[in-house]
């Protein structure tokens, strides 16, 4: 099971990729968006906000936050780092359930990019 430190680290290293991207992948992480990483087997929630290609103020809370971020993913911290680390592709793990994402219409035809 991954730490707590663990998924931080995988959190940072997802928003430095982010802030490095260009072309299609830097425009579709061009948005002004509240973000929430629900981490269930730690049962923590990381917060933060996707801002110009960034994801900034990122902070943890234990359990469910209480307001609900406008693009918010689930899943395992063992999924995270493998996720992040490039050992687990998002398309077969959101298949599979293993990971799942929530977001407007329009916030996931552009995420769609990204993952």
């Amino acid at each position: 099971m991954a730490t707590m430190e663990e998924c931080r680290s995988a959190l940072e290293k997802l928003a430095e990729n982010l802030a490095g991207a260009d072309g299609d992948l830097r425009s579709a992480a061009a948005l002004d968006r509240s973000v929430s990483c629900r981490v269930t087997d730690l049962d923590v929630t990381f917060l933060g906000r996707l801002t110009g290609g960034r994801i900034e103020d990122v902070t943890a809370v234990p359990g469910l936050p209480s307001e609900r971020a406008e693009i918010r993913l689930t899943m395992s911290g063992d999924d995270l780092v493998a996720l992040v680390g490039g050992e687990l592709h998002f398309a077969r793990a959101w298949g599979s359930g293993r990971v799942k994402l929530e977001a407007g219409f329009r916030d996931l035809l552009r995420l769609r990019k990204l993952l």
